[in-house]
């Protein structure tokens, strides 16, 4: 039979493992809090124009809070930016599943795009921040990796199968960025004659351009791809006598 002693011991060891448990659910709490201020107000402000003081003290806690979490401002938006990443992405691989051709898989990518364009104040505080990160070279390193932005490396596996050994899945994910962040920069500064379904099939015709020519369109094709006449194949029938 258990002495008093040794279930007051096994009670304390249980009150101290309870009480560690709630600290780490309140220190959750207080970051989650503070990620979501911060999130809120980089929409409704900006991201240069908000200060961490604000952030704070819009979630209700002192500044010395924020240092528990974060070094800086930047490194909270890095960790806001990867897991916004992470939720758009998780809906873009379950459209991917099955996807059974190059169209297919343009359509799913587009689609987790459109999910970003939609979410129309965060887009732009990404942008914001690529642009104030551009002066910075580190921070413009970091931002680089592929949880922070949209990744070259990521797009060319997931068009990879489907494109011919004379395409660059790289150089196309390039292309298709450069397209995507071009068009949020058209909509940024107010102009109007494009939209988001003319960006979508200009990425979409692009993709499906290069599984067609087998090499990228902007790529000099190779010998082997060409004819006699110094033509890619589906062009020799379009010489004039």
């Amino acid at each position: 039979m258990a002495s008093e002693g040794h279930l007051l011991t096994v009670g304390h060891f249980l009150t101290e493992r309870q009480m560690a448990r709630r600290q780490q659910e309140k220190s959750a709490q207080t970051q989650q809090e503070i990620l979501e201020a911060a999130e809120r107000l980089f929409v409704e402000k900006g991201y240069l124009a908000t200060t961490v003081q604000e952030i704070t003290e819009a979630a209700g806690y002192a500044k010395g809070n924020f240092y528990r979490y974060w070094s800086s401002k930047e490194e909270l938006m890095l960790e806001i930016i990867a897991s916004k990443m992470r939720q758009y992405r998780a809906m873009r691989d379950a459209e991917l599943g099955a996807a059974k051709s190059l169209a297919e898989v343009m359509d799913a990518i587009l689609d987790f795009l459109e999910q970003m364009h939609a979410d129309r104040g965060w887009s732009l505080v990404f942008l914001e921040f690529t642009i104030a990160a551009a002066r910075k070279p580190e921070l413009r390193a970091r931002l680089s990796e592929s949880h922070y932005r949209l990744s070259n490396e990521i797009f060319a596996a997931l068009v990879g199968p489907h494109l011919p050994s004379g395409c660059d899945g790289r150089l196309m994910g390039a292309l298709n960025t450069a397209l995507f962040e071009g068009f949020l920069i058209h909509e940024l500064v107010g102009g109007g004659e494009l939209q988001l379904k003319d960006f979508r099939r200009a990425a979409r015709k692009l993709a499906l351009e290069c599984q067609e020519l087998q090499r990228c369109p902007d790529q000099d094709p190779s010998p082997s791809s060409l004819n006699p006449s110094g033509n890619p194949p589906e062009e020799s029938a379009k010489e004039v006598p």
